[in-house]
């Protein structure tokens, strides 16, 4: 793709939704980012503008500004620790396909740029709940009729320092990501390589929808 792009952010007020916009703002290939958050999201930028919305379930009222645009980075989502399968479902599935049927319909030029995780079973075989309705929520994404959709599988995320967002478990495991990623390069990839690389598939593209950590963090180096 040829000149700029103009990008949505999902999820920017999470630690990778945060850490995605963060390096939207930063690339000088993208010259507009929109967010939609239910709350601000603290951030101010020449290249930003945010919308507060409330219910994700229904885009009616903002569809009119939902048009125009090359990307959406889905980084919204909820943990399936101590939630309910059909509570995780309504957000991970439901809300999801909502949004993605959406903006599809508004932007068939656009590409979908969706976080899951590693060990996601597109097989929908996995006993763990959140592998199968994230696999079910995979699969449903591409089919829609988007130019491309990419689903991003990382499992250990590396924050971007500064950041006000990054959760206190993965703070505690910094000092020990130079050692993860010498003895367990497959899974552990640096929040800077994920904004990268959705950026870069956006871009030029990519071999192969599904992306694991070896793959986001080829992609983001090629983003540089």
């Amino acid at each position: 793709m040829n000149g700029t792009i103009k990008v949505i952010v999902l999820g920017s007020t999470g630690m990778v939704g945060e850490g995605v916009l963060h390096e939207c703002l930063k690339h000088p290939s993208v010259s507009a980012v929109l967010v939609i958050n239910r709350r601000p999201c603290g951030v101010i930028d020449h290249k930003l503008t945010e919308i507060i919305h409330a219910d994700f379930h229904d885009l009616t009222a903002l569809e009119g500004q939902l048009a125009g645009f090359d990307a959406c980075y889905f980084c919204l989502g909820i943990t399936s620790l101590l939630t309910k399968e059909a509570e995780y479902r309504r957000v991970t599935y439901d809300l999801t396909l909502h949004v993605a049927g959406t903006l599809a319909r508004l932007n068939p030029h656009m590409t979908f740029c969706y976080v899951s995780g590693a060990g996601t079973d597109s097989t929908k075989q996995r006993r763990a709940m959140w592998a199968r309705v994230k696999g079910e929520t995979e699969a449903a994404l591409m089919k829609l009729p988007f130019k491309a959709a990419y689903m991003f599988r990382p499992g250990y995320i590396q924050p971007t320092k500064g950041l006000r967002n990054n959760y206190r478990f993965y703070k505690l495991l910094v000092p020990f990501y130079p050692l993860c990623k010498t003895l367990f390069p497959r899974f552990v990839c640096t929040l800077e390589d994920i904004g990268l690389a959705m950026i870069h598939v956006t871009r030029v593209g990519a071999e192969q929808s599904f992306l694991e950590c070896a793959d986001i963090t080829r992609l983001g180096e090629a983003a540089v």
